[in-house]
């Protein structure tokens, strides 16, 4: 879109009143009603302008239903020895049974 270096675009962004900044995150995980989102190895920038303060999250992105907890996930990842997504769908068709879910993909 616009092709400015990074120290001509920190000016400009500057001269606007915004400021950005890098934030080390590991992960992140929004709430929502009905699942949650999870966001692995995220690049999150906090962008303050005119006193507001917002956040821009980019990364590996997977959906949790709610009543599936993470360690449920993570056990189911380590036993039957398959990705975050397959312990995940194997849980959410044994409705949150863990021993079906890891007995399914044995």
């Amino acid at each position: 879109m616009f092709n400015l270096d990074p120290k001509k675009m920190s000016q400009v962004m500057k001269q606007l009143g915004m400021k950005q900044e890098d934030i080390d995150a590991e992960r992140v995980i929004i709430e929502c009603s009905d699942k949650n989102i999870i966001i692995e190895e995220p690049n999150v920038q906090k962008i303050v302008m005119q006193g507001q303060e917002s956040f821009q999250i980019s990364g590996s992105i997977s959906e949790q239903e709610k009543g599936i907890s993470e360690e449920d996930i993570e056990q189911v990842m380590e036993k039957a020895q398959v990705s975050r997504s397959k312990a995940e769908e194997a849980l959410k068709e044994a409705k949150g049974d863990l021993a079906e879910a890891i007995l399914s993909l044995s």
